[in-house]
């Protein structure tokens, strides 16, 4: 059952004097908690993390100029309905626009939790047609909203009507549930991924406390049927801009079988302005984790460029020119500099 803000007040998390004005968020963004997330809350700890992520606030309510409704251009680049095309080999399919939790500074904040946010079966077929028709596309990452949310039957019947284009290669899955809704995970859900082509699933957790035994079990549930997750997480002030915070989630995911794919610098999303931090000092902490932990917990600190011009990586640059032509400077994890010669000179 999803808790909304009539539920949260009844439940002590939030005063009922702020009701009056966070419906006034409300109205504006969707808001949803289910009965896993609420009970990781903290109810003493006005800064806790988990509240941070998922109770609404008055600063939603401020907007700057540099925000948008649609930060990362899905809308430029939707040939038709429910496909984003930004790339030329992958596209975006969101077959639903609902999520089991609403984050507070998702980037698709303005377009998730309304009505009709299901694609019409015409819709659907539309943008399955795209990419039969569209030989280029190797993989097709299912988003939304949550795809997981779907019936297993709609989840196979779209498994299996990309396992039938010869030109799809990959299948990627980007879903909340295994860690906000985990009793979803069932073998009904799990079954209806199996495929011919390779099927990954990419689960979204911020903070090392959302790793529950309920998460792993769900999470085991997958990859003992040989699906490889992947993580993504977003670097958000109050949440996890802290580099043991950082270091025990990516370790806590590694030691559930799920490598951390993008640490993300959170997007200009309207009303989220409270979450974000300089991308210096998020290379500052990505930096921190360099040499103090794994290379597998270790994911690729991205930025995407406002205006839906692609994805990059942001993080720390180790190499530096030196004075020397060809040379460089190498930073070692402890900060030390190492010079690297340039390649043999080939001309004589």
């Amino acid at each position: 059952m999803a808790l909304d803000l009539d539920d949260l007040a009844e439940r002590g998390l939030l005063s009922a004097d702020r009701l009056d004005e966070l419906r006034r968020v409300a109205d504006r963004f969707s808001v949803a908690l289910t009965e896993d997330v609420t009970a990781l809350i903290d109810r003493n700890d006005p800064a806790d993390p988990i509240a941070a992520q998922f109770v609404p606030r008055a600063e939603e309510l401020k907007t700057s100029a540099e925000e948008s409704d649609d930060p990362i251009g899905d809308e430029r680049w939707s040939p038709v309905e429910g496909i984003v095309h930004r790339y030329p080999d992958r596209v975006l399919l969101k077959p639903i626009l609902v999520c089991p939790v609403y984050c507070r500074f998702c980037f698709r904040r303005e377009q998730v939790g309304h009505e009709n946010a299901l694609l019409s079966p015409a819709a659907l077929a539309a943008a399955l047609d795209y990419i039969r028709a569209h030989p280029e596309i190797w993989e097709v990452i299912v988003t939304g909203g949550d795809p997981f949310l779907l019936s297993p039957r709609r989840l196979a019947a779209l498994v299996q009507a990309l396992d039938a284009m010869s030109h799809v290669a990959v299948i990627r899955f980007h879903t909340r549930v295994p860690v906000a809704d985990p009793r979803r995970v069932r073998p009904a859900l799990v079954t209806a991924l199996r495929s011919e082509k390779a099927v990954y699933v990419v689960v979204h957790a911020n903070h090392p406390r959302e790793l529950t035994d309920p998460v792993r079990a769900a999470i085991g549930r997958l990859t003992r049927a040989g699906i490889p997750v992947l993580s993504q997480s977003v670097l958000l002030r109050g949440v996890n801009d802290n580099a043991a915070v950082l270091e025990a989630l990516f370790r806590g995911l590694v030691a559930m079988r799920v490598k951390p794919y993008y640490l993300h610098h959170p997007d200009l999303a309207r009303g989220t302005g409270h979450f974000r931090l300089g991308i210096e000092e998020g290379q500052r902490l990505v930096s921190g984790l360099r040499g103090r932990v794994s290379g597998l917990c270790q994911p690729t600190y991205v930025l995407d460029i406002p205006g839906g011009y692609g994805k990059v990586p942001v993080g720390p640059s180790y190499v530096n020119p030196a004075s020397t032509p060809g040379e460089r400077v190498v930073e070692d994890p402890a900060g030390g500099r190492h010079s690297y010669p340039p390649p043999p000179d080939k001309t004589g």
